[in-house]
């Protein structure tokens, strides 16, 4: 699996992009996992939707996991896919626990927003520069988010 993933061409041409962008890389399944520096995240997207040999166009999902009580406690997960190669291409982003905040994707994939802003409602994660932030699932008047670990099994009352 290792020779895999060194001649995975998603991760040799982001490294050479941005050498700092990619904390981690993983296969499983057949899938790539690319671990993304929070800094670095939409540069590194906006390079993969680019980059004439990638060609990641279609954005299929973003969701989120809670690692509570580890720190950083939130991944943020994108499913990508190449309409030209057929490749599929996992991100993650690690969010801190504390104020939670990540940079949007929908500067660079519009189709982000609806997923980005149920990530928001569900486990209270702020996407910086979405352009409509705000619940999309839950009621305005709802209190706090329930797809986190420390939430209530019976809510709050």
């Amino acid at each position: 699996m290792a020779a895999d993933l060194q001649e995975n061409l998603a991760l040799i041409k982001l490294r050479e992009y941005e050498p700092e962008a990619v904390e981690d890389a993983r296969i499983f399944r057949d899938e790539v996992t690319l671990y993304i520096r929070a800094p670095f995240f939409l540069r590194a997207c906006e390079f993969l939707r680019d980059e004439p040999s990638l060609k990641v166009s279609f954005l299929a999902d973003v969701t989120a996991l809670d690692h509570y009580p580890q720190e950083p406690r939130f991944e943020v997960v994108y499913h990508l896919l190449s309409l030209d190669t057929a490749q599929r291409l996992r991100l993650k982003v690690q969010v801190a626990g504390e104020n939670p905040h990540c940079l949007s994707a929908v500067p660079v994939w519009p189709s982000a927003n609806a997923f980005e802003r149920e990530v928001f409602d569900l486990f209270g994660i702020n996407f910086d520069g979405h352009p409509y932030m705000r619940r999309i699932v839950l009621p305005d008047e709802w209190e706090g988010h329930p797809l986190r670990k420390d939430y209530p099994t019976e809510g709050y009352r």
